[in-house]
């Protein structure tokens, strides 16, 4: 394995002292992420692509409403989202072979997540994004 990038490390020692997940947990985990992986990326496609036609027909309107920023924000937003959901269908045949590339991908689309809902102020978002991460570094391991 290449040494890991700086980020990642950064942010794996932010869970490494968490309870570790039991050995079946963590097998099942990995034997649905390249599922939900492939899913959650053609949805969040068609989502971002709906998305992005929705927020630029609307983004006259938000921006005469005085919501510029908004109106960027969205739009931004959309194109990560759109990022997010490309990286977990690049990452879907590796996570099948159980390849490091694979989890790398899923690591980087967890992190766009992330920006995602900091960028839409959903604190929701950011929450939810933050505890999956959680169990991309409890399955780390299984993934050469």
């Amino acid at each position: 394995m290449a040494k890991e990038n700086s980020v990642i490390v950064s942010v794996e020692k932010l869970y490494e002292k968490l309870p570790s997940l039991p050995k079946g947990v963590k097998e099942f985990a990995v034997a649905v992420a390249p599922w939900l992986a492939i899913i959650f990326g053609i949805l969040g496609i068609l989502g971002s692509l709906a998305a992005f036609g929705l927020s630029t027909v609307a983004s006259p309107f938000i921006a005469l409403g005085g919501g510029v920023g908004l109106a960027t924000n969205l739009i931004i937003a959309t194109i990560l989202g759109l990022v997010e959901s490309v990286l977990m269908i690049v990452a879907f045949p590796s996570l099948l072979k159980r390849k490091y590339f694979g989890w790398t991908m899923l690591f980087w689309a967890q992190l766009l997540a992330v920006v995602v809902g900091v960028v839409t102020l959903s604190v929701y978002s950011v929450v939810l994004s933050l505890i999956w991460f959680y169990f991309v570094f409890q399955v780390k391991s299984y993934y050469k």
